[in-house]
């Protein structure tokens, strides 16, 4: 029987993620009606649609794992994590779409390259999105792969019985997973953290030129700035416990049953369901499919 702090704990992670899944239910499905309404998307919009998919994914697939290896399902566990890995992956990757596509639309450089993305990129979102999908699917496998070599270590050691690791496989894990995040994750995060990089040195050039020019400050392109840059920060500062997080648990593994496991876990899906809330309220069809639902 768990303590009560864990108890509490184990509470706010079930809440938050039944909330997240409501919450990015309801941007698939705006977005949903949308599409078929007009028989498109924005590209913006397909991104952040893919993002909700994801991590509605995300969260039903991390309910899943926790409730079957809380009864010493392992192996189904296992399995499940699997989808975890891809789900978890497309999420980053989207993210970090996400940044570029309004570092490269928002920013105001005039470097030849930016400039040529600037008119290509709604063009190519569907093309990156599979890209992602692709780098998902990759992640699965390379998970897949670690979860049969770190099983026949814990065989050949005696100890599969309720999901105990021994030390040769529990260090096997542990450094495969960490080589597993550093290419699958800080990838995305290095490149969504560069485009915020660049959208706020943007926002400095143009309020530069403004001022020389003796323009308000205020005008529409610096408003689109400002804004992109207010989501994008509070974003960040979410994502960044997001990934923080998602590495010390590649290096450190806890069991079900201890508090800091439960801790850790209503940090991370905390983070995410902060995130989905951002996403609504910076998104204009969802804010006012919001305020005309409430």
């Amino acid at each position: 029987m768990p303590s009560t702090p864990t108890l509490i704990f184990i509470i706010i992670f079930y809440l938050v993620s039944l909330a997240s899944m409501l919450q990015n239910g309801f941007m698939m499905i705006v977005l949903g009606r949308e599409w078929m309404r007009n028989r498109a998307l924005l590209a913006a919009d397909m991104i952040v649609a893919s993002l909700a998919s994801s991590r509605f994914c995300l969260h039903g697939v991390t309910i899943l794992t926790n409730l079957l290896a809380s009864f010493d399902f392992c192996y189904q566990a296992n399995l499940v994590g699997i989808f975890w890995d891809f789900t978890n992956t497309l999420v980053f990757w989207l993210t970090a779409l996400l940044g570029i596509f309004y570092c490269v639309k928002i920013s105001s450089f005039s470097h030849p390259v930016l400039f040529w993305l600037k008119w290509r990129i709604s063009q190519l979102v569907p093309r990156l999105l599979l890209v992602s999908l692709i780098i998902g699917g990759l992640s699965a496998v390379i998970s897949a792969t670690g979860n049969i070599v770190a099983d026949q270590k814990t065989i050949s050691q005696g100890l599969h019985e309720n999901c105990t690791f021994g030390h040769m496989s529990l260090d096997f894990y542990r450094h495969y997973y960490l080589c597993h995040a550093v290419l699958m994750w800080f990838i995305p995060f290095f490149l969504f953290v560069v485009s915020i990089i660049l959208l706020m040195f943007s926002l400095y050039q143009h309020v530069e030129k403004m001022r020389g020019h003796r323009l308000g400050p205020w005008d529409p392109h610096t408003q689109a700035h400002t804004m992109a840059l207010k989501s994008l920060t509070f974003f960040f500062i979410f994502y960044i416990l997001f990934f923080l997080a998602l590495t010390i648990s590649s290096t450190k593994t806890k069991t079900m049953q201890s508090f800091w496991y439960w801790a850790r876990e209503v940090m991370i899906y905390t983070g995410v369901f902060s995130n989905s809330i951002l996403m609504v309220l910076s998104n204009p069809k969802l804010r006012k499919a919001l305020k005309m639902r409430f």
